[in-house]
């Protein structure tokens, strides 16, 4: 690649549990020859995405490709871990043809565009779309917020309550700045929940952008990479619900890391996290687990109620170590109430 060349990059934003880290895997694996870096962004001190993908890393995407800033959003360490981490991906010896950019869930994606202004690699980097992930059957149903039920009979009763949840803004905000939709776990939702998921979304888009139904992260990588929108000077036709603030805070939202020991009965640990999910308002769990009597580590993730599990990797050498990071918001996330409902 010509070193004057400026790199393309994909942001992918998407709500708690949408697929981002699913899609990337597939891109990954059906690179078409490109040489790929990732960027995983984590809510919270702790992360589990960047140790899945790195599980998968091969030729088109080596180990050493795949960096994890777990510190924070993306967006509020631009300069402390953004840019050290792109100019880090940008001086690979062999450099990348594209960079990925899974952001986490609680993300707002225009700050992270306005970074890419930055002198440090505005010259070297350009923003070849954001991709934004929907959680179909979620949408379909309303759920991109906790509870829309409680939020409206709340907005009802308080005539001076004029302001969406943070969960709908950040919703909105992903879904306003992406150049291609796609709707994840459609399967799931069958057609018409495909079908209300798109009304619903349609409702939100300040500007019409193409909307894909996915299943499993399977997409055509020439659909949604090679868009060459050059995001980062599209910024006016990407409205914001923060247009207008310095930056933004996510003290709405908490996670805690919660230590487990083996598991011997992984449907009781299922049913557990369900309940939290109910009782506690648990928006997101996802970790490794270490079940008694096997050499496989089990993979947990769950969306609310919905919780899905697979055996990875063996152990091997690594310390069997149960482990799951939480997130909820921040006035329902309490954590020995939480180890309580796990059986700690």
């Amino acid at each position: 690649m010509n070193t004057l060349t400026k790199v393309p990059v994909t942001i992918i934003t998407g709500f708690l549990g949408s697929g981002k880290t699913t899609l990337i895997q597939h891109l990954i694996t059906n690179a078409n020859g490109k040489k790929l870096a990732v960027l995983v962004n984590e809510f919270g001190s702790e992360g589990v995405d960047g140790e899945i993908l790195k599980s998968c890393a091969e030729i088109s995407c080596p180990a050493e490709n795949i960096v994890e800033l777990a510190n924070g959003c993306i967006c509020c360490t631009v300069a402390d871990d953004f840019i050290p981490a792109m100019e880090q991906l940008l001086s690979r010896r062999v450099r990348p043809d594209h960079i990925l950019i899974e952001t986490s869930g609680l993300a707002l994606p225009k700050p992270l565009l306005k970074a890419f202004d930055w002198p440090q690699i505005r010259s070297r980097i350009t923003v070849d779309g954001v991709i934004a992930l929907a959680d179909t059957e979620a949408v379909a149903a309303g759920r991109f917020a906790p509870d829309p039920a409680a939020v409206e009979a709340q907005r009802s009763a308080d005539q001076n309550l004029d302001h969406e949840t943070p969960l709908s803004e950040v919703f909105e905000d992903q879904i306003a700045c992406a150049d291609i939709v796609l709707l994840t776990k459609a399967d799931l939702a069958g057609a018409e929940g495909l079908e209300a998921a798109r009304a619903a979304i349609a409702a939100e888009t300040p500007r019409r952008a193409p909307m894909l139904p996915v299943v499993n992260g399977a997409v055509d990588t020439r659909v949604i990479l090679g868009l060459e929108a050059a995001a980062e000077d599209d910024l006016a036709a990407r409205p914001s619900h923060h247009d207008g603030e310095e930056e933004h805070e996510h003290d709405d939202f908490a996670s805690i890391v919660i230590e487990l020991p083996e598991v011997a009965d992984v449907d009781a640990l299922v049913e557990s996290i369900r309940r939290l999910a109910r009782e506690h308002n648990v928006l997101r769990a996802k970790g490794y687990i270490a079940v008694a009597g096997k050499p496989m580590r089990l993979l947990l993730q769950s969306v609310g109620e919905r919780v899905g599990h697979q055996f990875d990797v063996p152990w091997g050498t690594r310390p069997r170590r149960s482990k799951l990071v939480v997130i909820g918001e921040r006035d329902d996330i309490d954590e020995a109430a939480i180890k309580a409902g796990l059986g700690i």
